[in-house]
């Protein structure tokens, strides 16, 4: 299971960023090509990449670069740049077709076998930002084996709506709502849009406890200083995982009795009730393993 709880976005064009990602605790840093980078840095930026990715992610980050979208007659050479060993996936931004996913699948498939990397290595991401993207959420998230999860962008996707947002997030309730449906349904993460409020950690931590509760994994972040308090919240904390414990254990000696549903603690437990909090066990251990790995890492170092 692919741990994506904090995903944090690093200019492409600022090499000084790009050294301090990797240092910062995040699951993955997005090494961006598209917003972050003026149309006159471009090439400097692809230049910054390709040298940044190796190095990235050998210090345990996974790493992720979003090119310019499709459309834009940029993506393919941003590709050329980015996919070579050590890339884990691409962003795909403003993604609002499956042929656009198609797309992008032929050009990294192609260059895969071009410089010796596994078939089917660089893993997708497409970024909904828009309100056609996110009426194509199902065609996406079916389009290519290589999709990990779905991404959500409000800001981009409140500017397409004519609208803006709002403290109360009722402009974004349907989008969210539905990519987290169309993501669970087809077996991928929901990731969900950057906070965009900096410096007030309560409105940070109040958006990603939202949208997990909707059913995210994970959240785009636009600042260091976001890093841990969205770990936390998309974390099992300690109660959830010794309860989730104590169900699946109270349903296995149910089963072995043939009894299909029982009582634990005045509430009705049955085989839907098992299974999430066997995912909920599974994701805790996925992170459990996240973190052995990095401290394996640090103590190489």
């Amino acid at each position: 299971m692919r741990v994506l709880r904090s995903m944090l976005f690093t200019p492409g064009n600022n090499p000084r960023m790009i050294d301090k990602a990797a240092t910062l605790g995040a699951d993955a840093v997005i090494l961006d090509l598209e917003d972050a980078v003026p149309m006159a840095e471009k090439d400097t930026a692809r230049v910054l990449v390709k040298d940044a990715v190796e190095v990235v992610g050998a210090q345990g980050t996974q790493v992720f670069v979003r090119p310019n979208a499709i459309g834009t007659g940029l993506t393919a050479e941003d590709l050329r740049w980015s996919v070579q060993r050590g890339l884990t996936g691409i962003v795909l931004p403003k993604t609002e077709s499956r042929e656009q996913v198609l797309e992008a699948v032929d050009w990294i498939r192609a260059l895969e076998a071009e410089r010796d990397l596994d078939p089917g290595s660089v893993v997708l991401m497409p970024l909904l930002e828009t309100a056609k993207g996110v009426l194509s959420a199902q065609e996406i998230a079916a389009a290519s084996e290589r999709i990990v999860a779905v991404a959500f962008g409000a800001v981009d996707y409140t500017r397409d709506m004519g609208t803006s947002l709002s403290a109360e997030a009722i402009e974004l309730f349907y989008a969210q709502s539905y990519i987290a449906l169309v993501a669970r349904a087809y077996g991928v993460q929901a990731i969900d849009s950057p906070c965009i409020t900096i410096r007030d950690q309560e409105v940070l931590v109040a958006e990603a406890r939202r949208s997990r509760q909707l059913g995210y994994r994970g959240k785009l972040l636009i600042h260091p200083g976001q890093i841990e308090p969205v770990n936390q919240v998309f974390s099992p904390s300690e109660e959830e995982v010794a309860h989730a414990q104590r169900v699946v254990d109270a349903f296995r000696q149910a089963e072995a009795q043939g009894l299909g549903a029982i009582s634990l603690d005045g509430t009705m437990i049955d085989v839907a009730n098992a299974r999430q909090a066997k995912d909920l066990l599974s994701w805790a251990e996925a992170i459990d393993r996240k973190r052995d790995v990095r401290h394996v890492d640090k103590n190489v170092e």
